[in-house]
């Protein structure tokens, strides 16, 4: 239950975060809301700075938690419910994911848009109070209304996003026919042509029925303090952890190598930078611009700092490779090495296995309640409001709609 409300409180902050930030660039795409379910999520997703899963490789909160406070506003549901959509939303997110990684992803799906689209209509269901026909007809919906391709973030494009306001909407859709009790198929998940039998070639069912071995799902979670693409993460804190114990100077570097796992390589590595959205998910600009700025925030990512001359000269400097051993690992283990060569014939290096937001290294209360006020205020609210919705966060029976109005004046 602290879990979850860490969650939405950091779900709350990327997302006010996010809105200004469509609101600066593209306003018009907040009219195109779909009841405002399709732009939250979107918003949530955009400063890439949302929660994921590692072994699951999924985002999760931009989808799941849009989904489930879009019917829970509405209905005046109680925060115990919204605590239990949330989990249970989290906990079919990751596990459908995880049931079809990494093949999934090797095949050009996007697991924050199909598994998603699942995690958001279980949660909803659960936050209503379905019984088991409900559930199994939402299910079945909401499998077969899972999409999103990887494609969709390459180049210069901007429409990451959309996969993940998609699932929030597909998934919301998916509850409210599966709340008729229609029948559907046997095994939605199993079948002949079912989800693990169309969606990868390595498929691992035993994470559909197993709930021997390990904790909630959300439990698992990460949240993040870099606004760029989580494969990145590793080599951004050991960059910044060279750079800080040897105050680092950029003119100082003659080339970086970056060892990794395979998945962060490619749609990774590359170097030329199309676009904020491309300098998000590019690992060589993402070390350039922790050497120069020493962070490597959603305020970092501007069009000063892709037009800035140091950064781009070493954007140049960086290869990233595969590292087997970090392959063999993940995805239990995604980690880097950072190995800088220095003009002098100096060689600095470092390893991160656990980027911080890791739940082997994760953000404290302080850092957590820091990140959501950062967000939330650039957002629009007052010092003030961010207090207020912490402090009624904390109740154990928290006021959803006192919230909300806060959050979104």
């Amino acid at each position: 239950m602290q879990k979850v409300r860490h969650c939405l409180l950091d779900y709350l902050g990327v997302t006010a975060g996010g809105v200004r930030f469509i609101e600066e660039r593209h306003p018009e795409l907040l009219d195109a809301s779909m009841d405002g379910v399709f732009s939250r999520a979107f918003a949530a997703h955009v400063l890439e700075l949302d929660d994921g899963h590692r072994q699951g490789m999924i985002h999760l909160g931009a989808s799941v938690i849009t989904a489930v406070l879009s019917v829970a506003e509405k209905a005046e549901l109680p925060s115990r419910n919204v605590i239990l959509g949330i989990a249970s939303g989290y906990e079919a997110a990751v596990r459908c994911a995880r049931a079809i990684q990494p093949g999934h992803k090797i095949r050009g799906y996007h697991v924050s848009g199909t598994c998603g689209t699942i995690g958001s209509a279980i949660g909803v269901a659960f936050a209503r109070g379905y019984n088991k026909e409900q559930l199994k007809s939402t299910l079945s919906c909401a499998v077969s209304s899972a999409a999103g391709v990887l494609e969709i973030q390459e180049q210069a494009s901007e429409l990451k996003p959309y996969n993940l306001g998609r699932a929030a909407f597909a998934g919301l859709l998916a509850a409210n026919i599966g709340v008729l009790a229609m029948p559907g198929p046997e095994d939605i998940l199993g079948g002949e042509r079912g989800f693990l039998a169309a969606m990868t070639d390595t498929p691992n069912p035993e994470f559909l029925t197993d709930f021997s071995g390990e904790g909630f799902c959300i439990e698992g979670i990460y949240q993040k303090v870099h606004a760029a693409c989580r494969h990145s993460h590793p080599a951004i804190d050991a960059t910044l952890h060279i750079r800080n114990e040897v105050n680092l100077r950029p003119e100082q570097v003659e080339r970086i190598e970056v060892r990794t796992y395979k998945l962060a390589v490619g749609s990774h590595d590359h170097t030329e930078i199309r676009g904020i959205s491309s300098a998000k998910l590019s690992t060589p600009f993402a070390v350039s611009l922790a050497i120069v700025r020493g962070c490597a925030g959603y305020a970092d990512y501007n069009e000063k700092n892709l037009n800035d001359c140091r950064i781009i000269n070493l954007v140049s400097k960086v290869k990233v490779t595969e590292d087997k051993n970090f392959t063999e690992q993940s995805p239990a283990v995604r980690g880097a090495r950072v190995i800088i060569f220095l003009k002098s014939g100096d060689v600095l290096e470092y390893s991160c296995l656990y980027p911080k937001g890791e739940p082997e290294n994760p953000l404290s209360q302080q850092e957590l309640e820091d990140k959501f006020r950062g967000l939330a205020m650039y957002g629009g609210l007052a010092p003030a409001e961010c207090d207020e919705v912490i402090e009624e966060l904390r109740k154990d029976n928290f006021d959803l709609g006192k919230i909300m109005k806060t959050v979104c004046k």
